[in-house]
């Protein structure tokens, strides 16, 4: 299996430093994605999934300091609380940076979620940098709860389909979390 993830990393990273779109599965959903510093990519996904661009889309990072990367440092309080959820978790990050302007929201937040999947996690350290990860679905219509789920419209417009077989799994998408510097967790969604 670890061949076979490789070989996709490989793939994928191609497709996406030559400013494409894959679509990949996560730790939660089936996502699309592509470079989250590649503005002239986010703006290809937009329209992918014919979202409004007055919605920021999340980025999947590796750890926490990559997240810090792009935003302002963290105080160990809230990496300890970060790095101790026991379930895929998107935070809001205020002051982002670095980062493609399609990506912050019109209060400077950016929002980032740690990824523990193998694929994915490989994929950003290759990389170097944060992948956008969007739902693999036209906006305002149902999650994909499984591959077969995924629209043509989807399949059809994205560069490369990463060829990985996927866990049975009741399968939705991320909490979201904005985390104040006292350690107050404020539930989005």
């Amino acid at each position: 299996m670890s061949k076979l993830i490789d070989k996709e990393v490989e793939k994928s990273f191609k497709i996406i430093n030559d400013g494409g779109i894959i679509l990949y599965p996560t730790e939660t959903i089936w996502g699309i994605g592509c470079d989250a510093t590649k503005t002239l990519s986010i703006e290809k996904l937009f329209n992918i999934k014919k979202r409004s661009m007055e919605k920021p889309m999340l980025s999947l990072v590796s750890n926490v300091e990559m997240a810090e990367m792009y935003t302002e440092k963290q105080n160990d309080k809230i990496i300890s609380i970060i790095n101790n959820f026991n379930r895929p978790t998107t935070v809001i990050f205020s002051n982002a940076k670095n980062i493609s302007p399609l990506l912050i929201s019109k209060n400077n937040e950016v929002g980032f979620r740690i990824t523990k999947n193998i694929f994915c996690k490989k994929l950003i350290n290759l990389l170097g940098k944060p992948i956008v990860s969007t739902s693999a679905n036209i906006s305002n219509k149902p999650f994909p709860q499984s591959f077969a789920d995924i629209d043509d419209q989807i399949l059809s417009q994205v560069d490369y389909v990463v060829n990985l077989p996927v866990k049975n799994r009741n399968m939705k998408p991320s909490s979201i979390v904005k985390i104040k510097k006292n350690g107050e967790i404020l539930k989005i969604r």
